[in-house]
């Protein structure tokens, strides 16, 4: 099965949250409402420089997809 780049997220006990998750490595959660973000690979010391200019890219990323998502939802 191939599992696609980001899903979005949902859960009613924080009906407030809007998650979308990241599956590829570095794989991470992240909140829209706060930007909020659990990565939840181990990252080795020597990859956090490297991570963190990643992650810029990613969490920009992560917004596109949801706004894509919902705008086929309002067609």
């Amino acid at each position: 099965m191939e599992l696609p780049k980001f899903l979005l997220g949902d859960n009613t006990d924080h009906p407030d949250d809007i998650f979308v998750i990241h599956l590829d490595y570095p794989r991470f959660i992240i909140n829209l409402k706060d930007d909020e973000i659990e990565i939840m690979d181990e990252v080795e010391e020597d990859e956090e420089e490297e991570l963190q200019a990643e992650m810029e890219n990613l969490v920009k990323l992560a917004n596109e997809f949801y706004d894509r998502e919902i705008a086929r939802y309002e067609e």
